[in-house]
């Protein structure tokens, strides 16, 4: 396997534009970008030169059927550059040149309107031009914007890119007045093999970093600079070692309630440092319940495991429940090992401390948590039980999908079960352990499992029918329900702990305080707010963020889990910030030290879904970061977690982009 060059096409930037030093401090220089692959490395090459920045859009000519291949391109200012070498191989007709070149007309008009936004070019006559793209692979682009360059009469023209075949760069040298190809490994292949992330550049992209430039341009600095300065004084450098959470640890002091978060349901570093954490918390600092967005009923099945009483053989048998979609988020090798971890913990502490737990906050299990109370009660009180199958019987007629039940009940072409998942809750609220139960040494866990289940029954039934024209929103009563549940736990394990103290997985969304977001505008709560709300600085918030890698998420709901790419973080956004920090992985302490940034940025939350293509309206939002949480840890580069059954689109081979140099 051959090894990258760049990590990606802003490093690649950064290391040609060291090359292109010569050219620094001159007032005549403007750099311009061939899009969209260009304009990351053009970015950097301009903001090192201190010169301004601009695009100049050329579009390649696919060969039909086989776009991938260049046949030629076309540039402004009606240039068309044709590869007579694949031309006259293929036997491809004029007319067919014709029609591509149309297609791609368009598509370079649009292009233009879109990333000017109605400003004009900059004037070029008599500048040094230093014409930028992320490799030089036929190069049937660059010949077409050299020549299409020419007629705007620049005094020089430097063809300059971070990687390219060593024949083509050899040859350009007759086009341009200057070639500079950082590196020319041979064999080449392509650009793309020479990049570690090599996704593709989005149009929001460019547009973010034309408009940096701009800024940068017109005030005589990058304001990210002085920001990224700022920070580097107040990170903690991440080293993977034993005491890379010391720091956290002081911070979080006595607080009893610690909510991790994670940017996606689907990162390796993300489980795996919560895992480091939690284990701290509880040796350390005494906690006995973790709380996960997960539902009761499966997170309860691991907490029999784990405290003792249950009768799976091991962790991966007690995480057996989780089987509806998605079942990556549980269901993986890093939580695995936290069980296992757990249950040896609370062996091996029996008698000295009290075990520690684990603990569903979700409500989608609705089938499962009638189930559970029904068992429970065929157990203890046939009699009960025979009361609750009746007022659980409502929803026999129909089906399996609790959905299908929202949208009959949601809309009142049926009577809804309301009232009978009200009246069995309050029926199992009055209950009181039964003597089997006392015998046995549970207390009342039993009956607080069936309590909350019973809780969950009725928080879901009212969250399936507000799917369908009801007033509030399915988000609201999800996060309200898991700070119902998050409440009732604590106050059930005083019973065993004076003073309880509880960590809490969940996604970024729902522990990151709301207020601090966008959302808030749209009457959304969650989790975190509610917390802290209550508890103020009881309870202590930590985000997790990464720029680029890989993730395990789905296309579609309900569809399977594939390893996609995570693009790198868009240039508006704290991640983008977070990337200019001269650690890989840190810690950033924000209580006090939130001035250092700015103030609702981007931040971007990958769900189970993950749709790179349009990834600014589905992955991203403003928020206020030093506002939404008390930490933050950013770890630039990341990789998917392990589903324990991993799909055939998870095993397969990561899709590549095409190289945009041609």
């Amino acid at each position: 396997m051959m090894a990258t060059t760049f990590s990606d096409r802003g490093q690649a930037g950064r290391a040609l534009a060291g090359k292109l030093r010569h050219h620094a401090g001159r007032k005549d220089v403007t750099v311009l970008a061939l899009p969209r692959g260009g304009v990351p490395v053009a970015y950097q090459v301009a903001k090192t030169l201190k010169a301004p920045l601009d695009v100049f859009v050329v579009r390649k000519l696919g060969v039909p059927g086989y776009e991938e291949l260049a046949m030629g391109a076309i540039a402004p200012a009606n240039v068309r550059v044709l590869n007579d070498e694949i031309v006259t191989r293929l036997a491809v007709p004029a007319s067919v040149i014709d029609e591509v070149a149309a297609k791609e007309q368009r598509e370079l008009d649009r292009r233009e309107r879109l990333y000017r936004g109605g400003r004009s070019p900059l004037r070029l006559r008599g500048r040094n031009v230093i014409l930028v793209d992320d490799g030089l692979a036929t190069g049937s682009t660059m010949r077409a914007a050299i020549k299409a360059l020419r007629q705007s009469r620049p005094a020089h023209i430097v063809a300059a890119v971070p990687v390219g075949s060593p024949e083509t760069c050899e040859a350009m040298r007759d086009e341009a007045d200057e070639v500079l190809c950082a590196t020319t490994p041979q064999p080449f292949v392509s650009v793309g093999s020479w990049y570690g992330d090599f996704s593709q550049t989005s149009d929001e992209e460019v547009r973010d970093l034309l408009a940096r430039a701009g800024a940068r341009t017109s005030s005589g600095d990058d304001p990210a600079d002085a920001v990224v300065g700022a920070l580097n004084k107040h990170i903690l450098q991440l080293s993977g070692g034993p005491q890379d959470y010391d720091h956290l640890l002081e911070q979080i002091d006595e607080a009893p309630f610690v909510l991790l978060g994670e940017a996606s349901h689907g990162t390796h570093e993300f489980y795996e440092e919560r895992a480091r954490i939690t284990q701290r918390l509880i040796e350390e600092k005494g906690f006995v319940g973790v709380a996960v967005e997960a539902d009761w009923p499966d997170a309860y099945r691991v907490n029999r495991y784990v405290q003792g009483p249950g009768c799976d053989l091991d962790a991966e048998e007690a995480l057996a429940d989780f089987r509806r979609f998605p079942t990556w988020m549980w269901r993986n090798k890093v939580v695995v090992d936290f069980i296992e971890w757990l249950r040896r913990h609370n062996r091996t502490s029996e008698g000295t401390k009290p075990k520690a737990g684990f603990y569903g906050l979700d409500l989608y299990a609705l089938h499962d948590s009638m189930k559970a109370v029904l068992h429970y009660l065929d157990q203890v009180d046939p009699a009960a039980a025979e009361v609750a199958r009746h007022r659980y019987s409502c929803f026999d007629h129909f089906g399996p999908d609790p959905q299908v039940y929202g949208f009959v009940a949601g809309t009142a072409i049926e009577k809804s079960c309301q009232e009978d998942v009200l009246a069995q809750l309050v029926d199992m609220l009055k209950r009181r352990p039964a003597p089997a139960e006392v015998q046995a040494g549970l207390l009342d866990d039993e009956l607080f499992a069936a309590q909350q289940n019973a809780h969950l029954v009725k928080n879901a039934e009212a969250y399936y029918r507000a799917m369908f024209l009801a007033p509030e929103s399915t988000w609201n009563l999800r996060d309200r329900h898991m700070a119902e549940t998050f409440e009732a736990l604590a106050a059930h394990l005083t019973r065993r702990v004076q003073f309880p103290k509880i960590v809490v997985w969940a996604h970024n969304s729902h522990l990151g305080d709301a207020r601090a977001t966008d959302r808030s505008s749209h009457g959304e709560i969650n989790l975190g707010q509610l917390i802290r709300e209550k508890h103020g600085h009881k309870a202590f918030l930590v985000g997790f963020t990464t720029y680029r890698g890989t993730v395990t998420a789905a296309s579609d709901w309900g569809g399977p889990a594939e390893r996609k790419s995570v693009r790198p973080g868009l240039a508006d956004s704290y991640e983008a910030l977070l990337h200019g920090v001269s650690f890989d992985r840190f810690q950033l302490d924000l209580r006090g030290n939130g001035a250092s940034l700015p103030r609702r940025l981007l931040e971007r939350a990958i769900g189970v879904i993950y749709r790179p293509e349009t990834e600014r309206a589905s992955h991203y939002f403003r928020a206020d970061l030093s506002a939404q949480f008390d930490a933050v840890l950013h770890f630039d580069e990341t990789r998917a977690v392990e589903p324990l059954e991993r799909s055939s689109e998870w095993n397969g081979e990561l899709p590549e982009t095409y190289p945009s140099g041609v």
